[in-house]
């Protein structure tokens, strides 16, 4: 099979789709490699390294998107991407189409076939390909509301640990998944008076023995957030529903009962955020207030640590990229009930129920699509 691995226009996105490493056992397999020039200098990854790969380098993503049968990004297509795609392509890359749906609108009208990382399963119930940007994004998060709280970005001046003699802050965290876990664990050692609340019991009782008292567990629910959100300086929504739109759990009334200058750090922005004041931010514009809160929302957290998320990334993705390669994506998908999972659009049709739901579309069974 031919695979093209385009250069991330996205702004600030600095991953690639492929790693020099995950093109070379590409190659190894037998197929062709073909990556635009300069895709991985955000990464730290030269052409020359995708070269020593055994890949051939193209001057533009129109190249890579005329030659590739199999797109490999990291990434929602853009607009000009989208315009790129046609019925031969096998598009693989993160989608997040519950919240997007032009996109959505986009990628049935090209006639592509799309499967989406994000909602690949695994025999534990995990979203594998999901489980590394989301331990990146969680750690980043604790952090990346720190530097909000400072004074000259327009939180409360609050030190996340605080100093002997004066309280650390306080940190609420929405949701006890991969995300929330990575988040509290940084924050936790920051120094912060951590909370996590969470719908499943038995994951706050895992969190409480993982973290041996180090921090408080709290059952979610809509009382619980009213009573917390007054004393909190920072909530990190960390809530996932795979593949459909995020909850909305922080309304714009409530924003009136926090703090001046508090932080709201949604995690969730790609599928839509999880506070109601969220919109996607940019590495480059990060944030914003509203009725004195500051909100970091930036919808692609990961391509700040690019070299580490696209060497995790690269690590999930190689071993599902290599079977739809090897097999063809409809006999992949046949024989993997998992990667089926992540079969999102085929030829005009959606294929995953949540992001019907969401948008109002029909959807065609994935199962049939395959056996057709």
């Amino acid at each position: 099979m031919k695979i093209g691995c385009p250069k991330e226009i996205k702004p600030q996105e600095f991953r690639v789709g492929m790693t020099p490493n995950a093109a070379g056992e590409a190659v190894a397999h037998g197929h062709q490699v073909f990556i635009e020039t300069g895709a991985g200098i955000g990464a730290g990854f030269d052409d020359a390294s995708y070269q020593a790969a055994g890949a051939t380098i193209l001057p533009t993503a129109k190249d890579i998107f005329d030659t590739a049968e199999m797109i490999v990004k990291v990434k929602e297509p853009q607009a000009g991407e989208r315009k790129m795609l046609t019925d031969k392509h096998l598009l693989f890359t993160y989608l997040h189409l519950a919240p997007d749906p032009d996109q959505t609108r986009d990628l049935l009208a090209s006639g592509c076939t799309a499967i989406a990382y994000e909602t690949v399963t695994d025999d534990r119930g995990g979203l594998p390909l999901l489980a590394p940007m989301s331990e990146v994004a969680g750690r980043l998060a604790p952090q990346s509301g720190a530097w909000a709280l400072q004074k000259a970005n327009g939180g409360s001046g609050v030190l996340l640990g605080g100093v002997p003699g004066v309280r650390p802050a306080n940190v609420a965290i929405i949701g006890g998944g991969v995300v929330g876990t990575a988040a509290a664990r940084v924050a936790v050692g920051m120094g912060a008076n951590v909370t996590v609340l969470d719908r499943s019991v038995a994951r706050l009782s895992y969190l409480d023995d993982v973290f041996m008292g180090r921090l408080t567990t709290q059952y979610s629910d809509a009382g619980a957030l009213t009573e917390l959100l007054p004393q909190m300086d920072m909530v990190i929504g960390a809530v996932l529903i795979p593949g459909a739109a995020a909850p909305k759990l922080v309304s714009r009334d409530q924003l009136s009962t926090m703090k001046p200058g508090s932080a709201l750090v949604d995690v969730a922005i790609d599928q839509g955020g999880c506070f109601e004041t969220s919109k996607p931010t940019t590495h480059q514009d990060p944030i914003y207030d509203v009725d004195g809160i500051i909100h970091y929302c930036v919808a692609n957290m990961p391509g700040a640590v690019a070299r580490t998320s696209t060497i995790a990334l690269g690590n999930a993705t190689m071993p599902f990229m290599l079977e739809l390669a090897d097999k063809g994506w409809k006999q992949a998908c046949a024989d993997n009930p998992h990667l089926l999972n992540g079969l999102n659009v085929h030829a005009g049709q959606l294929t995953y129920y949540a992001v019907g739901k969401a948008l109002g579309i029909d959807v065609v069974s994935p199962q049939l699509v395959v056996k057709a």
